[in-house]
């Protein structure tokens, strides 16, 4: 887990390429520590550490409400990694979690100066509004609409 991630340059849809909306998409987010705030920027250069929401490659934020550690008997919060197709039971309560971020005005921005990628990156705060080691997700992408 980490405080800040950046990701490498992410393709943005050609500047003819008209869409309605655009999504960031993190995908297998990790919950089971403390309760946070992601805060998303997106820019060319990536952003440096004394990036708030004041600056200008913010495009918004995700929240993830954690579990707080595991506190159950041994094995009680191992997720399953196969389920049977006809087990009915709910999924397990840490499974990855998704989340989706809409940062249509921060693309078509991007891409009204001729921007054609562009990294992302997240800065994980708690309600100390510390940046803290909470952060994993396994990846992140971008969905345009029409």
């Amino acid at each position: 887990m980490v405080e800040r991630f950046t990701s490498q340059p992410i393709e943005l849809p050609p500047a003819e390429h008209s869409f309605e909306r655009a999504d960031l998409i993190f995908y297998g987010l990790d919950h089971s520590g403390a309760s946070y705030e992601g805060q998303v920027f997106l820019d060319p250069r990536g952003v440096g550490r004394d990036a708030d929401e004041e600056h200008r490659a913010y495009v918004g934020s995700f929240f993830v409400f954690g579990h707080g550690g595991c506190f159950g008997d041994v094995g009680h919060c191992d997720v399953p990694h196969e389920r049977d197709p006809f087990d009915l039971r709910p999924p397990h309560q840490l499974e990855p979690a998704t989340r989706i971020l809409t940062v249509t005005e921060a693309v078509a921005g991007l891409l009204s100066r001729d921007v054609e990628a562009a990294k992302v990156t997240v800065v994980a705060r708690t309600a100390s509004k510390k940046p803290a080691d909470v952060l994993a997700f396994e990846k992140v992408r971008l969905a345009t609409y029409a």
